[in-house]
């Protein structure tokens, strides 16, 4: 039989560049994941797990000319934007080692033996173990920093599980180089390579999601391909954890007072906003609530100006133009529903940035006006034009679940006392993971703090894709009850010989 072959396509013209890899068979999805699993007692050793982070941090800077170059061929997002996110690759990845070496992950908490409580407590000391097998399935929209080098890779080998990664057929070559990098940065810190693998091919996605040794699969993509996921990993003999991203409309509301005070600053930040990367951030604003009146329609005029005078851009692969092109054309068509700046194809391989509006009461009416409550990929967005506080509140009362949410607020509603803008932001909690007050969600910081995810269909869990706390999601916790200390993991062990964060109650606080 012959293999199915892996191409390399650039966007900015529709060709085949190379052919990369082939698209992996059963047996070559068998064998990548066995020898994971093979490979995960070498990641056992905590320092060795954050040196070979680290390792791959600095194989991937020292080869950040290729990488880049080799990640703008296959996406075109320009090597300005590909080196930031490269940097922010490396960071993560380094952030990462870091919480390795401080082991707060793991969660240790410590109940002495208390034989005077009713009923007698035992000695319990719980904490986190790392699931096994991890599946990844890269994103399109981000070749290096939610793909083989990404967050869902770094979380998951910090955690101590070996991965494999299902590369996205946007950009293979770009995932063949990074994987050979964190594979050579495993062999030189003593690991296998095989803590790391990459598998190409929509069957091979399935075949993974499906194979028993997996123990977790992580997922940044679309509703459709992330829920059919979901349902596979919930369908085995034994269920495992899907943490996937899917979609999200990141709705903005800007309150009369914020149009009034600036108007024409929130309209050319919305333009910023809805063209970064050629509209394909998944936190781009898609549906924007901007009241009536006249400070409204010099927020509008402001914001069609900034889409303008937008040049036309590359999407990522001609599939999706495609689909961009016809899904506007769709939302364009509603009966009430305007163009003020027309997007769609701006050339035989391009796309040009606009917006659509619509009344908050015809968008009530429900029917086929609930298409424009489903995200439309690339540089367009659905303003709202709402009458009062009840229309606003009925539109976000239309949507479902959002990784961010972004009020635009006046001075005086940020400084004042608890009232209508507290209101707000009380609601749009109900509906989002990240919250953003006079800002725009685009650029999701790598931090402790942060929180990447929602209720669903933005996320298939509550857990976190970014930041610190992604680690999270590829651990479960143990308790040992009256084991005697000689038995115990080393990091429950009375001496701590790592020095690890412990919660300890009943005796001694502290390491």
């Amino acid at each position: 039989m012959t293999a199915t072959p892996v191409w390399s396509v650039d966007p900015r013209t529709g060709r085949q560049r190379e052919q990369v890899a082939a698209q992996a068979t059963p047996q070559e999805v068998d064998g990548a994941v066995r020898a994971a699993a093979a490979a995960r007692a070498a990641l056992a050793d905590a320092p060795g797990r954050a040196a070979f982070l680290r390792a791959a941090a600095t194989l991937l800077d020292e080869a950040g000319s290729d990488v880049v170059a080799a990640a703008d061929a296959e996406t075109a997002l320009g090597p300005g934007r590909l080196t930031g996110e490269l940097a922010r690759t490396t960071g993560q990845l380094r952030s990462f080692a870091d919480a390795v070496d401080e082991g707060a992950y793991l969660d240790v908490r410590i109940d002495r033996a208390d034989p005077s409580l009713s009923p007698p407590r035992p000695e319990l000391r719980r904490y986190k173990v790392p699931l096994g097998v991890v599946a990844v399935y890269a994103a399109s929209n981000f070749p290096l920093a939610f793909s083989v080098p990404g967050g869902d890779t770094a979380s998951a080998l910090a955690a101590g599980c070996p991965v494999v990664v299902k590369a996205h057929p946007d950009h293979p070559a770009t995932s063949e180089l990074c994987a050979s990098l964190l594979r050579r940065a495993a062999v030189s810190c003593g690991l296998p390579a095989d803590v790391l693998a990459v598998v190409h091919g929509f069957d091979a996605g399935l075949e993974l999601i499906r194979h028993p040794l997996v123990a977790a699969a992580g997922f940044t993509g679309s509703v459709r391909g992330g829920r059919a996921l979901f349902d596979a990993a919930a369908a085995r003999p034994v269920p495992i954890p899907f943490h996937g991203e899917l979609g999200s409309l990141n709705p903005v509301v800007v309150t009369p007072a914020a149009a009034a005070e600036r108007a024409a600053e929130i309209g050319a930040g919305l333009a910023g906003a809805v063209t970064l990367g050629v509209g394909q951030f998944c936190v781009k604003p898609g549906l924007v609530l901007v009241p009536e009146g006249a400070e409204g329609d010099l927020l509008a005029e402001a914001l069609a100006k900034a889409l303008g005078e937008t040049e036309p851009g590359v999407l990522l692969d001609h599939r999706m133009r495609e689909d961009f092109v016809a899904g506007v054309r769709e939302r364009a068509a509603l009966p009430g529903v305007r163009a003020p700046v027309t997007p769609g194809s701006g050339g035989e391989h391009t796309v040009r940035a606009g917006f659509l509006t619509v009344a908050a009461r015809t968008l009530l009416a429900g029917g086929r006006y609930a298409l424009l409550l489903e995200e439309c990929f690339g540089p367009v967005t659905v303003v709202v034009r709402y009458a009062d506080q009840a229309e606003a509140a009925a539109v976000l009362g239309l949507l479902p679940g959002n990784l961010s949410a972004t009020l635009q607020l006046s001075g005086a509603e940020t400084g004042g006392a608890p009232g209508p803008a507290a209101e707000l932001l009380a609601r749009v909690t109900g509906l989002a993971g990240r919250i953003v007050v006079n800002g725009w969600p685009t650029g999701v910081a790598v931090a402790p703090a942060q929180h990447h995810g929602g209720p669903y269909p933005a996320a298939t869990s509550h857990s976190t894709s970014v930041g610190g706390t992604a680690i999270e999601r590829w651990l479960r916790p143990v308790a040992y009850q009256s084991v005697p200390d000689a038995l115990l993991p080393e990091e429950l062990r009375e001496a701590n010989p790592r020095g690890l964060p412990r919660r300890v109650t009943g005796g001694p606080t502290g390491s």
